[in-house]
């Protein structure tokens, strides 16, 4: 097959083959622990289960295969977590998405946690070439007292190669329902001119990358303070490597929400992987790190 998206190669979508993945995993607490209960996957998506480091929770990795999405492309995931069960999914690699001559791609990820139940979900950044068309949909369902971090992390082109973004579509929307109420609906729509979005001041500001971050959980305004305590400290001139990244964080309805922008996209991911292992030591109690994968 040839590579996708490099002019002058044929590519699936000039032959119209899209392709349509689909990953189900879920676990479940059984006899005193945390155990994989349903897996699925089908061609691109690969479920890979690693085996968890010392102290932390089952975890599970994400895979695609084709080596990155074009026009017309599908992912549809679905991961839950059973009520008393905790469990870490993240994904292998940076998610790529090609340029599209007008189909395209989309990513749809359902989340459900029931009650007493912790999942965190942390795919690694999605990259948006020149001329792509992306529609990324999260959805969260939550029972009780389930508990749950996500995040999702978009880099505008490849910094690189000296690509901008000018052109294409970039809808990411998130969902959230808790025992059966909307609790929070949000989307990012960028199509047109997308340029002028990345660059002017009140929209960007020249940021290459951005990265929301969630925490839901009943108490999750308590963990506000702590949280903008970090993000402040990450803003320390000590702090060089985060030098340039912005963050903004508040709370509402059970719900705390994180919001990251940096004019460079390693500054990005460094900065959400800081928020995010510092978030599920306070929450949860668990170990301030990264999966193996995010150190790679």
């Amino acid at each position: 097959m040839a590579v996708a998206g490099r002019p002058g190669n044929s590519t699936r979508e000039d032959k119209k083959v899209a392709v349509h993945g689909a990953a189900t995993v879920r676990f479940e607490h059984r006899h005193g622990e945390t155990r994989l209960a349903t897996l699925y996957h089908h061609d691109p998506l690969r479920v890979l289960m690693p085996a968890p480091r010392r102290d932390d929770l089952p975890i599970a990795v994400l895979a695609t295969t084709s080596g990155g999405m074009v026009g017309g492309d599908r992912l549809d995931i679905a991961l839950s977590v059973g009520p008393g069960a905790r469990a870490l999914i993240t994904t292998q690699a940076a998610e790529k998405v090609y340029r599209s001559t007008g189909a395209d791609c989309r990513i749809d990820t359902v989340l459900a946690v029931e009650d007493g139940g912790w999942l965190e979900w942390m795919p690694q950044e999605a990259i948006v070439f020149e001329g792509s068309r992306l529609r990324r949909l999260t959805r969260i369902d939550l029972a009780g007292t389930g508990r749950l971090i996500a995040g999702e992390m978009l880099v505008f082109g490849r910094a690189a190669f000296g690509e901008t973004v000018s052109r294409g579509l970039i809808r990411d929307a998130w969902e959230v329902v808790r025992d059966g109420r909307a609790v929070w609906a949000d989307a990012l729509h960028l199509d047109s001119d997308i340029a002028e979005a990345l660059a002017h001041p009140a929209g960007f500001g020249g940021a290459a990358a951005c990265a929301t971050l969630l925490h839901a959980a009943p108490d999750a305004a308590g963990r506000l303070d702590a949280v903008r305590a970090l993000a402040q400290s990450l803003a320390e001139p000590s702090a060089k490597p985060l030098e340039g990244v912005r963050i903004g964080a508040t709370a509402l309805d059970g719900l705390l929400v994180v919001r990251i922008l940096g004019g460079e996209a390693r500054a990005v991911r460094r900065a959400y992987a800081a928020l995010w292992s510092g978030l599920r030591a306070e929450a949860a109690g668990l170990p301030t790190r990264l999966p193996r994968l995010w150190e790679v």
